[in-house]
């Protein structure tokens, strides 16, 4: 492999870096653990609050819920 490829590629990578860190830190979204699930009024899977205001557990034990789900999403 000649020299001068190899030199390419992380030069390329050295510069897509320096751009990076010129431009700062990317600010991601807070993610949150959201619960899904379905109810009687509601068959179809919908968003039922964030755990922690609400309990999977509690909902599903209650029947008040089926089919729940934990799952990350952004605020």
């Amino acid at each position: 492999m000649p020299r001068g490829y190899m030199e390419g590629p992380a030069a390329e990578e050295a510069e897509r870096r320096l751009e990076e860190l010129e431009r700062g830190p990317e600010v991601q979204a807070e993610e949150r653990a959201a619960v899904y699930g379905s109810t009687d009024d509601e068959p179809e899977r919908h968003f039922l609050g964030w755990l922690g205001d609400v309990d999977p557990d509690d909902l599903f034990a209650s029947g008040a819920a089926w089919g729940i789900t934990v799952v990350r999403r952004s605020k």
